[in-house]
């Protein structure tokens, strides 16, 4: 089956001081540690930005072939990016990941592109209810098109293109553990702190 990845590259972080995407984490940007995890498991990648001023250096630090595109509107949210992000992909089914997330597991990213066959998205779900609506399968056109319809009446979250696909399945952590000791692959750095601990967790 042949599978898109949408990479979300166009968030800024305070606390980390710069474009997220470009953070260094143990010798490369962050957006490189998702980027190798998911280069073999997809036939194409598209990264999305917020900003062609970006563009330059995401094509600098990433050694492959990739698509740019950038975030359709001003405002800045992740439905804004999955949107502009599926509206660029050719393929049926499109994984889409943040940046920002360098300990994605292959094993887990697999087996939600096995599972997603006839429904329109596959999703991890935490026992206290809590989704990964980041590191999830769509079906590209039904996703396409509630992003769409959630962002023509003004709502910006994921939650608001998912209760608009009518076929979900909810992945359970618990299930997903089996495969990722940890759950290390939904450690997402957001501060100095989450970037040391990253580091420590890739040498283990």
């Amino acid at each position: 089956m042949k599978a898109s990845a949408v990479i979300l590259a166009g968030g800024s972080s305070s606390r980390l001081g710069q474009n997220k995407a470009l953070v260094n984490l143990a010798g490369k940007p962050l957006i490189c540690h998702v980027f190798e995890k998911v280069k073999d498991l997809v036939d194409e990648i598209i990264v999305v930005l917020s900003s062609r001023d970006q563009e330059i250096f995401i094509r600098k630090v990433l050694k492959g072939k990739i698509k740019i595109t950038v975030d359709q509107y001003n405002r800045r949210s992740p439905l804004i990016g999955a949107f502009s992000g599926l509206e660029a992909t050719t393929n049926e089914y499109t994984l889409l990941l943040p940046c920002d997330a360098p300990l994605i597991s292959q094993g887990v990213l697999l087996f939600l592109i096995d599972v997603i066959l006839n429904i329109d998205a596959v999703i991890p779900r935490w026992p206290n209810g809590y989704i990964e609506p980041l590191q999830a399968v769509y079906k590209t056109k039904a996703a396409c098109e509630a992003a769409r319809r959630a962002l023509n009446e003004n709502f910006m979250s994921m939650h608001a293109m998912i209760n608009l696909l009518r076929k979900v399945r909810y992945i359970s952590t618990l299930v997903l553990e089996k495969i990722n000791p940890g759950l290390t692959t939904f450690f997402n750095v957001n501060t100095p702190e989450d970037l040391e601990l990253a580091e420590l967790l890739l040498m283990t």
